[in-house]
């Protein structure tokens, strides 16, 4: 994952001057003008960043995730692929899918700023989006994360946000388990219609 910006360049008094940190406003603003056309471009903390290209593998096993998590959920939600999701004046990590009640009808005027289910796609990834966006996820308060690890043929699921003990100002989530091809796991939102692991997977 590399960012946008260009390389920093040396500068007399540098130790004086600050990076600049974007806001989302500005970041979906430079996104209508065509700025980062054909990029994969993130939102985190104030800082653009880049994921790369696309491989076959990920984008397969989020055509997959996507049509079993529908299934799953059902008529009266939303099923948003690698749109925003804003968690914060500075923070937009645009997910691979984001699961919102409603049905996208009707004058909103804003991007979600929660969600029923997130879910990230990981192969080069995975580090990133079990730590840094499980941390994101977890302080935005979202009750229920999935990482679907390709390259592992696995599930991640994360459960239950809570403050880590006091002084690290950090939140975090409780629960991780880890699901195999042959496991089932049922969204926390939809509880009846459990998805089975294999079906994510190319």
């Amino acid at each position: 994952m590399s960012a946008v910006a260009t390389p920093p360049v040396s500068v007399a008094g540098a130790a004086s001057l600050r990076p600049l940190r974007w806001t989302v406003e500005q970041f979906h603003r430079a996104g209508d003008l065509g700025l980062f056309e054909g990029r994969r471009a993130k939102l985190i903390h104030g800082v653009i960043v880049e994921e790369g290209p696309m491989d076959p593998p990920h984008g397969d096993a989020l055509e997959l995730t996507d049509a079993a998590v529908r299934a799953a959920f059902g008529p009266g939600w939303r099923f948003r692929v690698q749109m925003p999701l804003v968690l914060g004046q500075s923070t937009d990590p645009l997910p691979d899918m984001v699961v919102v009640a409603g049905s996208g009808r009707g004058p909103t005027g804003a991007h979600p700023t929660a969600a029923a289910l997130v879910v990230e796609v990981a192969d080069s990834s995975l580090s990133y989006d079990t730590t840094t966006k499980a941390e994101l996820y977890a302080t935005a308060g979202i009750a229920d994360y999935w990482v679907v690890d390709v390259d592992g043929r696995q599930l991640f699921v994360f459960r239950d946000p809570a403050p880590l003990p006091a002084g690290l100002g950090a939140t975090a989530y409780q629960t991780r388990r880890t699901f195999g091809p042959d496991d089932t796991v049922a969204p926390l939102a939809a509880p009846e219609k459990p998805v089975k692991v294999a079906d994510l997977l190319p």
